[in-house]
């Protein structure tokens, strides 16, 4: 059995944001439905992926600056 903690915090750090993100939208978008109805809760799920783009973009350049370092130095 591997110790490798910074690959064990990656890890926790994906599950925990993928576990946030699907609780958002479910519990999230469903309140809104529930409360608002069909309409209003598209409008909702189209809001938190505009509202999320921002985000997935700086996470892909913080990848891609991660990878072209670790090339570099191999």
């Amino acid at each position: 059995m591997s110790h490798d903690l910074r690959r064990y915090a990656r890890q926790t750090n994906v599950r925990l944001m993928a576990g946030f993100i699907l609780l958002l939208f479910v519990v999230g978008d469903g309140l809104i439905y529930w409360l608002y109805g069909r309409n209003a809760a598209l409008l909702g799920v189209m809001c938190l992926v505009v509202g999320l783009l921002p985000l997935l973009l700086i996470w892909l350049i913080l990848v891609g600056l991660e990878w072209w370092v670790k090339r570099g130095e191999g």
